[in-house]
């Protein structure tokens, strides 16, 4: 129900990595005659920096052994002939593909730099859809009208809402907290469930079930309060990724509308 991630690969991993200069073919050692570029772990160790991993040279000497290790393996199972299985063909092609799929997502966010005047734009979209409101809600999720409609009956005889959610409710992010959400906008969540949420009053149940892509609930609003939208500079780097992700998707629709698929 809250915003989709940015992509599967992640453009907000991306980001941190499209700096990256080209590197001199420098071995990092030798297996058998065969030489692993110093650049491989560069690559690798400078991945694991942009996810806040630390970088020292205890590190850097493990993932140098890692890497040999690996290559030994990589050796002998050639030599067995392991890489002329079909299904080690087909894993590899994956490889390959994905690869490629990261590249093209790094050169397109180098290629397609966001401007500090798009960013405020997008600053301004967001505060009105965001509203100056954030809401705490419970709810229960099911998957028929006649459930939710029962579920509203009985809450109206007294029933606990939350000893419903954790018995009854599909959301299973929510279920355990008894169908309660976290504190937020209205914005956030699939339009006829924001829309039911900010007719209620706090306390307030909804008189009919409220349908959506998820399935029926059933929406109680427990309090609100004042939204508080963080300034413009504490956000750029979300806004950057909120913008690439619009952009990139568009780009991708248009490569297909232009593919010949068969």
């Amino acid at each position: 129900m809250k915003f989709s991630k940015l992509l599967a690969v992640g453009i907000s991993g991306l980001i941190a990595v499209t700096t990256a200069q080209a590197q001199p073919a420098v071995p990092m050692a030798k297996v058998n005659g065969v030489a692993i570029p110093q650049s491989r772990l560069d690559f690798i160790m400078k991945a694991r920096i942009s996810q806040g991993q630390p970088d020292s040279p205890e590190v850097r000497k493990a993932l140098r052994d890692d890497l040999i290790a690996e290559e030994v393996i990589a050796q002998e199972a050639l030599r067995k002939g392991l890489d002329r299985d079909p299904e080690i063909i087909a894993q590899l092609e994956i490889a390959r593909q994905t690869a490629l799929v990261r590249a093209y997502q790094v050169d397109y966010i180098k290629t397609h730099p966001v401007s500090d005047e798009v960013m405020r734009k997008e600053y301004e979209t967001l505060k009105i859809q965001m509203g100056n409101k954030e809401y705490k809600a419970r709810h229960v999720l099911v998957t028929t009208e006649a459930e939710a409609k029962d579920i509203i009956t009985r809450v109206k005889k007294g029933a606990k809402l939350g000893e419903i959610a954790k018995e009854k409710s599909t959301d299973a992010g929510s279920k355990g907290k008894g169908g309660e959400l976290e504190w937020s906008p209205a914005g956030n969540y699939v339009a006829p469930f924001a829309e039911a949420l900010t007719k209620l009053n706090k306390g307030q149940l909804t008189d009919q079930p409220v349908q959506t892509p998820f399935g029926w609930h059933v929406i109680r609003l427990e309090d609100v309060r004042p939204l508080k939208i963080p300034p413009f500079e504490e956000i750029k780097n979300n806004l950057t990724q909120r913008i690439l992700q619009r952009q990139f998707e568009g780009a991708v629709g248009e490569l297909r509308a232009k593919a010949k698929v068969e």
